[in-house]
Protein backbone atom coordinates (compact mmCIF):
# COMPACT_ATOMS: atom_id res chain seq x y z
CA UNK A 1 0.00 0.00 0.00
CA UNK A 2 2.89 2.45 0.76
CA UNK A 3 4.56 1.68 -2.25
CA UNK A 4 1.47 2.80 -4.28
CA UNK A 5 1.02 6.18 -2.57
CA UNK A 6 4.98 6.64 -3.19
CA UNK A 7 4.11 6.11 -7.00
CA UNK A 8 1.27 8.43 -6.73
CA UNK A 9 2.82 11.27 -5.24
CA UNK A 10 5.66 10.62 -7.94
CA UNK A 11 2.89 11.38 -10.43
CA UNK A 12 1.48 14.37 -8.47
CA UNK A 13 4.89 15.79 -8.13
CA UNK A 14 5.45 15.07 -11.63
CA UNK A 15 2.35 17.06 -13.50
CA UNK A 16 0.74 15.70 -15.80
CA UNK A 17 -2.92 13.49 -15.50
CA UNK A 18 -5.16 16.59 -14.48
CA UNK A 19 -2.19 18.85 -13.87
CA UNK A 20 -0.11 21.17 -16.23
CA UNK A 21 4.13 20.63 -16.14
CA UNK A 22 6.38 23.22 -15.63
CA UNK A 23 7.66 22.84 -19.12
CA UNK A 24 4.01 23.01 -20.92
CA UNK A 25 3.33 25.64 -18.69
CA UNK A 26 6.46 27.64 -19.71
CA UNK A 27 7.13 26.43 -23.14
CA UNK A 28 7.73 29.02 -26.01
CA UNK A 29 7.17 31.81 -23.19
CA UNK A 30 8.12 35.20 -24.42
CA UNK A 31 10.81 36.27 -22.38
CA UNK A 32 9.58 40.45 -23.57
CA UNK A 33 7.00 39.08 -20.81
CA UNK A 34 9.12 38.12 -18.31
CA UNK A 35 8.77 41.25 -16.42
CA UNK A 36 5.21 42.03 -17.44
CA UNK A 37 2.13 41.45 -15.80
CA UNK A 38 -1.00 40.65 -17.19
CA UNK A 39 -4.17 42.60 -17.30
CA UNK A 40 -5.21 44.02 -13.76
CA UNK A 41 -2.77 41.89 -12.01
CA UNK A 42 0.41 42.95 -9.64
CA UNK A 43 3.08 40.43 -10.75
CA UNK A 44 4.80 39.66 -12.97
CA UNK A 45 5.11 36.29 -14.75
CA UNK A 46 8.70 36.31 -13.13
CA UNK A 47 7.72 37.24 -9.66
CA UNK A 48 4.94 34.45 -9.89
CA UNK A 49 7.65 31.37 -10.85
CA UNK A 50 9.59 33.00 -8.32
CA UNK A 51 6.98 32.57 -5.82
CA UNK A 52 6.34 29.06 -6.62
CA UNK A 53 10.15 28.39 -6.45
CA UNK A 54 10.10 30.14 -3.03
CA UNK A 55 7.29 27.93 -1.53
CA UNK A 56 8.41 24.79 -2.78
CA UNK A 57 11.67 25.37 -1.30
CA UNK A 58 10.61 26.34 1.69
CA UNK A 59 8.80 23.41 2.37
CA UNK A 60 11.79 21.17 1.04
CA UNK A 61 13.63 22.81 3.53
CA UNK A 62 11.42 22.08 6.10
CA UNK A 63 11.56 18.62 5.77
CA UNK A 64 14.95 18.33 5.39
CA UNK A 65 16.57 20.73 7.84
CA UNK A 66 16.81 20.46 11.43
CA UNK A 67 17.59 23.97 12.33
CA UNK A 68 14.76 25.36 9.57
CA UNK A 69 14.08 28.70 10.17
CA UNK A 70 10.27 29.97 8.83
CA UNK A 71 10.23 32.37 6.84
CA UNK A 72 8.06 35.62 6.96
CA UNK A 73 4.42 35.56 5.29
CA UNK A 74 4.24 37.17 2.78
CA UNK A 75 7.26 39.10 2.43
CA UNK A 76 9.52 36.31 2.05
CA UNK A 77 7.80 34.49 -0.04
CA UNK A 78 7.23 36.90 -3.12
CA UNK A 79 10.76 38.62 -4.84
CA UNK A 80 11.17 42.18 -3.45
CA UNK A 81 8.47 44.43 -5.84
CA UNK A 82 9.87 46.05 -8.54
CA UNK A 83 12.83 43.82 -9.43
CA UNK A 84 13.11 43.14 -13.17
CA UNK A 85 14.52 39.62 -14.05
CA UNK A 86 17.47 39.08 -16.45
CA UNK A 87 17.36 36.23 -18.87
CA UNK A 88 19.25 34.13 -16.71
CA UNK A 89 17.24 35.16 -13.28
CA UNK A 90 14.32 33.20 -15.28
CA UNK A 91 16.11 30.59 -16.22
CA UNK A 92 17.49 29.93 -12.90
CA UNK A 93 14.43 30.10 -11.05
CA UNK A 94 12.75 27.48 -13.96
CA UNK A 95 16.43 25.66 -12.88
CA UNK A 96 16.10 25.99 -9.60
CA UNK A 97 12.43 24.63 -9.18
CA UNK A 98 13.15 21.47 -11.41
CA UNK A 99 16.12 20.75 -9.21
CA UNK A 100 14.25 21.18 -5.95
CA UNK A 101 11.59 19.15 -7.74
CA UNK A 102 14.11 16.28 -8.30
CA UNK A 103 15.08 16.08 -5.09
CA UNK A 104 11.18 16.19 -3.54
CA UNK A 105 11.39 13.00 -6.00
CA UNK A 106 13.98 11.20 -4.54
CA UNK A 107 12.82 11.74 -0.42
CA UNK A 108 9.58 10.13 -1.90
CA UNK A 109 11.10 7.16 -3.41
CA UNK A 110 12.99 6.45 -0.22
CA UNK A 111 11.73 3.89 1.79
CA UNK A 112 13.45 4.85 4.53
CA UNK A 113 11.60 7.83 5.29
CA UNK A 114 8.51 7.68 7.43
CA UNK A 115 5.61 9.82 5.44
CA UNK A 116 3.82 9.73 8.45
CA UNK A 117 6.31 11.32 10.20
CA UNK A 118 5.50 14.27 12.25
CA UNK A 119 6.02 17.64 11.26
CA UNK A 120 6.95 20.30 14.29
CA UNK A 121 3.53 21.98 12.93
CA UNK A 122 2.10 18.52 14.03
CA UNK A 123 1.50 18.26 10.12
CA UNK A 124 2.73 14.85 8.17
CA UNK A 125 5.98 14.63 5.94
CA UNK A 126 3.01 13.78 3.43
CA UNK A 127 0.83 16.63 4.09
CA UNK A 128 3.78 18.58 3.19
CA UNK A 129 4.61 17.00 0.28
CA UNK A 130 0.72 17.27 -0.64
CA UNK A 131 1.26 20.72 0.00
CA UNK A 132 3.98 21.33 -2.62
CA UNK A 133 1.92 19.34 -4.98
CA UNK A 134 -1.17 21.58 -4.74
CA UNK A 135 0.82 24.96 -4.79
CA UNK A 136 2.86 23.76 -7.55
CA UNK A 137 -0.61 22.98 -9.59
CA UNK A 138 -2.48 26.25 -8.46
CA UNK A 139 -0.31 28.74 -9.58
CA UNK A 140 1.30 26.87 -12.95
CA UNK A 141 -2.46 26.61 -13.67
CA UNK A 142 -2.56 29.96 -12.52
CA UNK A 143 0.54 30.94 -14.84
CA UNK A 144 -1.54 29.54 -18.52
CA UNK A 145 -4.38 31.23 -17.37
CA UNK A 146 -2.79 34.23 -17.54
CA UNK A 147 -0.50 33.84 -20.46
CA UNK A 148 -4.26 33.53 -22.18
CA UNK A 149 -5.38 36.76 -20.60
CA UNK A 150 -2.17 38.84 -21.65
CA UNK A 151 -2.43 37.00 -24.93
CA UNK A 152 1.05 35.71 -25.18
CA UNK A 153 0.17 31.92 -25.83
CA UNK A 154 -0.58 30.50 -29.52
CA UNK A 155 -3.64 28.76 -29.89
CA UNK A 156 -2.13 25.25 -29.39
CA UNK A 157 -1.82 25.45 -25.69
CA UNK A 158 -5.71 25.71 -25.42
Amino acid sequence: MEEKLRRELVMLLSGGNAHMSLKDATSDFPKSWMNKAAPNVEYTFWQLLEHIRIGQKDILDYILQKNYKPLEWPKDYWPVAGVKASTQMWNKTLESIQSDNKKLLKLVTDKKLNLFKLCPNNQTILHELITIADHLSYHLGEFAILRQVAKNWDRKHK
